[in-house]
């Protein structure tokens, strides 16, 4: 079975804010995406505000139910962004760490360090049906410490794998996360994967290790969008989830 896409449209609302109105709207965007075959829409709502909204959580989860898709909902501990959560009942919740002034999320959960601050908020969505995820490194050893959380899936960060991509490094980097995915296997926990994934780095992932079931892409979809269109990059996507080697577009 292809892995899953759920398209964050967080760059959408980005541009957006920079010009102080509502076009390009994330809500249409979710649609042209939807319209040409991805499985779901994400939405990182961070504190700041700085591109998804309140209102644009609120719209793309009413979307997504309307279509009968998945809306994943992701962004760090804070009480307002749970409460959401809790109140529009998303489909699935990814809680991913924040740090004060970084410009994208760069590492993963610290357990068992962090595991007082997470189990509480998994055991009250869990209760609440929402699937859970936790946005981890794709550090094989520390995958023993997942399922004291008692979340239903883990979040693979996988920019070191993507920036390893096409040099000496890669391989190092893809048997991490491949070895990861086998731990989290083993104890029946869920894989999705996110960061700096592309057309490029997609099928390696995608024929080589079985069992992740989602991948969550914005910056570089969006950015192939400028050149090939929302449509054609979303069909271009989900061949490169296939397996499919895929023309990407030349960026320099």
């Amino acid at each position: 079975m292809a892995i899953a896409l759920s398209v964050n449209l967080n760059k959408v609302a980005l541009l957006r804010n920079s010009r102080g109105h509502d076009n390009p709207s994330p809500l249409v965007a979710a649609r042209a995406c939807l319209d040409a075959g991805a499985h779901g829409i994400t939405l990182h709502w961070r504190a700041d505000n700085r591109h998804t909204r309140k209102d644009d959580v609120i719209a793309l989860r009413a979307l997504c139910a309307e279509r009968g898709v998945e809306f994943n909902l992701e962004g760090d501990a804070r009480a307002e962004l749970i409460d959401l959560a809790d109140e529009l009942r998303v489909d699935q919740f990814t809680l991913v760490p924040v740090s004060p002034g970084e410009i994208t999320s760069d590492h993963g959960w610290d357990l068992p360090r962090d595991q007082g601050l997470i189990a509480p908020i998994i055991t009250r969505l869990r209760g609440r049906g929402i699937r859970t995820a936790i946005f981890m490194d794709a550090v094989p050893g520390a995958m023993a410490n997942v399922p004291a959380t008692g979340v239903d899936r883990v979040e693979l960060y996988t920019e070191p794998y993507a920036a390893a991509f096409g040099g000496p490094d890669e391989d190092r980097a893809f048997d991490q996360l491949a070895a990861s995915c086998a731990v989290l296997a083993q104890q029946g926990i869920g894989v999705n994967a996110g960061h700096d994934l592309d057309l490029r780095n997609l099928p390696r992932m995608a024929t080589q290790i079985s069992n992740i079931k989602e991948v969550s892409i914005g910056h570089a979809l969006i950015a192939d969008a400028l050149y090939l269109g929302l449509a054609e990059t979303i069909r271009r996507y989900l061949r490169a989830l296939a397996g499919e080697r895929v023309q990407a577009p030349t960026t320099r």
